[in-house]
């Protein structure tokens, strides 16, 4: 399990056209929100994406980069990013199982032909949502095990403007004795 206020795994992987991303020198003023997400076979997850598209310029504005990952190749990636007319996302793919296990994700077996008729691949994450401060540490985190009800970006943008007015700790990182 990843802690608040301690340091993340590290992640690098390729975009389709932002270059390499790395999270140790993503150089954000106030950190980056990281969307794992299912891959092209998931009909929820691109109108999710669409939502992040929307949210990024608001998330810019206080200093918070964004990018959206998945373990699908360059080209199931490329089609999720014209699906939902990703220009000012960063979208990553190649994600090795391995690395979307470190950062807690849960993997899914495949079940075939999804509801709008893309095969799922073999092995795949299920979805995560995380916010790095720009020194690699975890700020806010949430894994699911399914695809349905994700955290809101209109919500954490809202979170986010608390968070700064108030310079509010990332919590949870209690891990003594109860």
């Amino acid at each position: 399990m990843l802690l608040p206020r301690q340091k993340t795994p590290d992640l690098k992987l390729p975009t389709l056209s932002h270059g390499d991303f790395d999270l140790s020198a993503d150089s954000s003023e106030r950190g980056t929100i990281i969307c794992f997400y299912r891959g092209l076979h998931c009909p929820i997850c691109a109108t999710y994406l669409g939502e992040l598209q929307k949210q990024t310029p608001a998330f810019a504005e206080r200093g918070v980069s964004t990018i959206a990952i998945s373990s699908d190749g360059r080209d199931r990636a490329q089609d999720m990013a014209d699906k939902i007319g990703a220009d000012g996302l960063r979208i990553a793919y190649d994600l090795p199982l391995d690395v979307a296990r470190e950062w807690g994700l849960y993997i899914s077996t495949s079940r075939g032909k999804t509801s709008i008729g893309i095969d799922e691949p073999a092995l795949f994450s299920e979805p995560g949502l995380f916010m790095v401060t720009p020194q690699q540490t975890l700020y806010y985190g949430s894994v699911q095990t399914m695809p349905f009800s994700r955290p809101h970006f209109s919500e954490l943008v809202g979170a986010l403007d608390f968070a700064i007015k108030n310079d509010y700790p990332a919590r949870g990182e209690y891990t003594g004795a109860v």
